[in-house]
């Protein structure tokens, strides 16, 4: 069922925690408060904890967490992190209420959200996953995409809070398929990515001007939210994250990883990963996905970026 959020926000009246407060977490968590959640949250950085108690959070940690708060948000780095900070051994699962539910907003491997949810499940708890699309932009100005895995019940529960972070989300289906959509979108996002960073090498190196061809191109069928979000950063040789090349490296190794392991062939992927692998060794992972174009770059010998008038 598609989800539109144009019904009038109700006051909520859970605690809610919030356990990850990067690139991503922060501004996520920001539009909660902005909404007068009772928020509660943790990061291993204490100085990002700090900042969201500037705002009206309370500062706490993972165990306290899991007794005191009957909603819980995740937005970490890695499936094994999710782990660590729910099942570890002052993880949140050491004082968690039955009842609570735990909705993982991270990008995760499917079996990962599926053993998840078999644990917490165990304990009487609820579990989603519901990663998000739209990076750091639409995180800020609380316009995410989420797409859920897990029963009806458990993500009406968690509606009103993502209708705070987000324009729209979709029930995918039952437990990882919010996982599992999750990685589609990084197969095309980063697919995307890759192949304007050849375009654009390719007309450079060609003599034209990349802004006018980018200019003439983008109202066609070549265009794309991709295109119109990545290329002026080329241009612009503004490499700042919104998607890392880590983050987005490692959602491609959980592509390939899941392809092999339900028989299903992606050349084009595995080939992305491998263009990932070598940024990595050059040091770019902390660099915007759009950071690819780089690769491309080296190969030809020119650089994408605006000419001076």
């Amino acid at each position: 069922m598609q989800i539109e959020f144009i019904v009038e926000r109700n006051k909520i009246m859970d605690k809610i925690g919030f356990i990850g407060l990067g690139i991503m977490g922060t501004p996520m968590a920001l539009n909660l408060l902005k909404h007068q959640a009772d928020l509660h949250v943790y990061d291993v950085r204490e100085s990002l904890s700090d900042r969201l108690v500037s705002e009206g959070a309370v500062k706490s940690d993972p165990s306290t967490i899991g007794s005191t708060c009957s909603v819980i948000f995740l937005m970490l780095p890695s499936g094994g992190i999710v782990k660590e900070v729910l099942f570890g051994e002052e993880g949140v699962c050491a004082g968690l209420v039955p009842g609570t539910v735990v909705c993982d907003m991270s990008s995760v491997a499917p079996e990962d959200s599926l053993y998840c949810s078999r644990l917490l499940r165990e304990k009487g708890c609820g579990f989603l996953d519901a990663p998000v699309s739209g990076g750091e932009p639409k995180a800020v100005d609380g316009t995410l995409s989420f797409m859920a895995g897990g029963d009806d019940a458990t993500f009406q529960k968690v509606l009103p809070y993502l209708e705070m972070m987000g324009s729209s989300a979709l029930l995918v289906g039952d437990t990882g398929t919010g996982s599992i959509a999750k990685l589609a979108n990084q197969i095309i996002v980063n697919m995307t990515i890759a192949s304007v960073s050849e375009a654009f090498v390719f007309a450079t190196k060609a003599g034209a001007d990349p802004e006018k061809v980018y200019k003439a191109i983008r109202g066609g069928l070549a265009g794309s939210a991709v295109l119109d979000a990545k290329l002026p950063m080329i241009l612009e040789r503004n490499f700042v994250p919104g998607g890392p090349i880590y983050i987005n490296h490692k959602d491609i190794k959980n592509v390939v990883e899941e392809a092999h392991l339900i028989g299903t062939p992606i050349p084009l992927t595995s080939q992305l990963f491998e263009i990932m692998q070598a940024m990595k060794v050059r040091g770019h992972m902390g660099e915007d996905h759009c950071g690819i174009v780089k690769y491309f770059e080296n190969l030809a010998d020119c650089k994408v970026q605006k000419r001076d008038d």
